[in-house]
């Protein structure tokens, strides 16, 4: 499966009602389970974002559809990007062309 990392915001819902944060992370963690994703961590943060979560998904479509359906509750918003591992990177690199120089 493929890792994703989505930086989480509140909204100012979320901020209203930030006593049940926790509570509606194991929420999601359940709901994502049915959708096929896998919550490896969560986080809450201090600095420009509130929240870190990062998850493996199958592909793109279904991690979408979770960070959809995650905003859709009103308390967050999110910003996801693609994760690859030492492994996946290797990888990708063995694909692209010689570069001269490169070492």
């Amino acid at each position: 499966m493929a890792t994703y990392v989505s930086l989480l915001k509140f909204t100012p819902q979320g901020v209203e009602k930030f006593q049940a944060t926790a509570d509606r992370a194991a929420a999601f963690k359940n709901e994502a389970k049915k959708l096929g994703l896998k919550v490896t961590a969560n986080y809450w943060t201090l600095g420009a974002f509130d929240g870190l979560l990062i998850f493996e998904a199958p592909d793109d479509e279904t991690a979408t559809a979770a960070m959809l359906t995650l905003s859709s509750h009103g308390s967050v918003a999110t910003q996801t990007s693609r994760a690859f591992g030492a492994t996946e990177i290797k990888q990708i690199i063995a694909k692209l062309p010689a570069v001269k120089g490169a070492t």
